[in-house]
């Protein structure tokens, strides 16, 4: 599992609030993680990420400790006194990936740098939600199990009362009923919110979260200051 953390403000690529929670995710399911810190530069993101991964492409075969030690911990810039894992493991070079899968739901603009970044490094890219109904994504994430938080709302129709709120089916009605009166994409694929997977039939342990909830007025989000898996 590669996780982008932007190290800058903000990125045109990718998702900002609540990326640490992957490395618990990935802990919580058996799967390797690689963290990359990344600017958030739109003229050189790209760029950063495939440097990033042309070590696990192309396989150095040097054997490396399998799990984290706290100088890497530190080193990938991720949040301070968070409950990491001893079983936390992390993607080495001796066995490269040949493959790249997205979340992509209709973003051409991403879906076009990732499918050229992996010709370039000689590996297929797949999208596999690729234009799927937003509606129908959503209720399939919920009927299949999955635990989301909204870390973020930026659209009218979200009020202070969905920051941090859990997505349950209810739930999902009324950000349906509500996207539909404010023109907003139900899945968020517009930036409208963000979500964090807290529990999904992949995880062994659910990710247990303290976090501050913090409004603007018209835009809000949650700092996570500790997390663990439950």
């Amino acid at each position: 599992m590669v996780t982008i953390r932007i190290t800058g403000d903000d990125s045109m690529m990718f998702q900002v609030p609540s990326t640490a929670l992957a490395g618990l995710q990935a802990a919580s399911a058996g799967i390797p993680w690689m963290p990359v810190p990344i600017s958030g530069d739109e003229e050189t993101e790209m760029d950063e990420l495939e440097s990033a991964l042309e070590s696990i492409v192309s396989g150095s075969g040097k054997r490396r400790s399998s799990t984290w030690s706290a100088s890497e911990k530190a080193d990938a810039v991720w949040p301070e006194g968070w409950k990491w894992p001893a079983s936390l493991e992390r993607l080495r070079a001796s066995e490269p990936i040949d493959g790249l899968v997205v979340g992509a739901l209709r973003s051409d603009y991403q879906k076009t740098r990732v499918e050229r970044m992996c010709e370039r490094l000689g590996i297929r890219s797949f999208t596999p939600v690729w234009h799927h109904d937003g509606s129908e994504h959503m209720r399939d994430l919920i009927a299949h199990g999955h635990s989301l938080m909204l870390t973020a709302v930026s659209t009218d129709g979200l009020g202070e009362e969905w920051v941090g709120s859990l997505l349950t089916a209810e739930r999902l009605s009324s950000l349906e009923e509500l996207s539909e009166e404010y023109r907003f994409n139900v899945d968020g694929e517009g930036g409208e919110y963000e979500t964090a997977v807290l529990d999904a039939p992949w995880m062994n342990q659910p990710i247990i979260v303290h976090q501050t909830a913090h409004w603007t007025g018209r835009r809000g989000w949650v700092d996570i200051w500790d997390a663990s898996l439950g």
